[in-house]
């Protein structure tokens, strides 16, 4: 996989939040005590919410040595905050005093990291968790876009509690005007998310019109009540998780996580690197890093994770615009289809087209 990461930057934070639904990712692999989860690191979030079950542990690799260190930052502020401060520093609440607050995390961190991130003091005043270029780009779409679209009002009533003929009602004759269509197809088209928002290697296998898809699963998602409670939309439509948090920043699991913190390490590198220093597992979060491969290499790392996985692995990964489906290519997985469908259906990333969990049957 390496050659397909040539060409990509890895200096910069990419993502500071994890735009996979932790929810669903803790449901299907039901997480036990004597568990070794291998899970793509990103921003860690959904890497921390694997701890809230007491695995025995839990591995975070990620090729890009940015987001080690945002990882890094947001375990020391978990081990070191309370969880009101917590809030505080990473951005979900406003506060003056996240430089103070670094003060007290940055005890828990190596020399290397708290050398990167004093270099970037100002993204933690802003909150660390709008750092990251997708988020950016999101808060470009929400401040100078969105707006020649739709009013606060506008929005905040598409957010307000009502049934599901009503929210069908108001997107329809509310929402969805000429001008959500013709900005959104602009700003979500190819070439403008591969600029600001994804790196534009990422798109290379992707051969299906990325805006038109997009405004698609936006449509479906903007006229169900799901979106309502949708942290994920709220981000990107208010600029901020208003009323509702990701699953690792909820209070209800803090303090779980907290507790098994030390569980959680990370790795700078490929995937198949992780086995030859951890050996096997036999839970896997794998994101949707198949979506950046072409089919050869897909079925090269679908082989290593086949062979570094425990009997009854379960294997759980997202489909955006790419369709790679791991039991598609080995007999030694089955595809449980029925859970996919269903946790498909209701994944608050609505972007996604599917959500794939294959199980190893030896």
């Amino acid at each position: 996989m390496a050659k397909q990461l040539d060409t990509v930057n890895h200096s910069f934070i990419r993502y500071a939040n994890c735009w996979e639904d932790a929810d669903l990712l803790i449901e299907a692999l039901d997480i036990q005590e004597n568990d070794k989860i291998l899970s793509i690191g990103s921003a860690g979030d959904n890497s921390f919410s694997l701890l809230i079950n007491n695995p025995k542990l839990v591995v975070a690799v990620d090729i890009n040595k940015a987001q080690l260190n945002l990882i890094a930052l947001k375990k020391a502020a978990i081990i070191a905050l309370e969880y009101n401060d917590f809030l505080q520093f990473l951005g979900f609440e406003d506060s003056g005093k996240r430089k103070e607050l670094f003060e007290k995390v940055k005890t828990n961190l190596p020399e290397n990291t708290i050398s990167f991130w004093e270099k970037r003091i100002d993204d933690i005043e802003k909150g660390i968790i709008n750092s990251g270029k997708f988020e950016q780009y999101f808060k470009m779409f929400n401040s100078k876009v969105l707006p020649l679209i739709h009013s606060k009002s506008r929005i905040n009533k598409l957010f307000s509690k009502k049934s599901e003929p009503k929210q069908v009602d108001f997107y329809i004759n509310k929402w969805n005007n000429f001008r959500w269509n013709f900005f959104f197809k602009i700003f979500f088209s190819k070439f403008i998310m591969g600029r600001f928002g994804r790196d534009k290697s990422f798109l290379k296998q992707v051969d299906v019109p990325v805006s038109s898809f997009i405004l698609n699963k936006a449509k479906a998602h903007l006229s169900a009540v799901n979106c309502q409670n949708n942290y994920f939309l709220e981000y990107i439509l208010k600029g901020r998780f208003e009323h509702n948090l990701p699953h690792y920043a909820r209070k209800v699991n803090f303090e779980k996580i907290k507790k098994n913190i030390d569980k959680l390490v990370t790795h700078q590198g490929l995937v198949d690197e992780v086995f030859v220093k951890f050996h096997t597992f036999n839970k896997f979060n794998l994101s949707n890093i198949f979506e950046y491969m072409n089919a050869k290499t897909f079925e090269k790392v679908t082989e290593g994770l086949i062979k570094n996985g425990d009997p009854n692995s379960i294997y759980i990964y997202w489909n955006l615009m790419v369709n790679r489906r791991m039991s598609e290519i080995s007999d030694r997985l089955i595809y449980n289809n029925m859970l996919s469908e269903k946790m498909s259906k209701i994944d608050k990333g609505f972007f996604y087209s599917k959500i794939i969990i294959d199980k190893k049957h030896e």
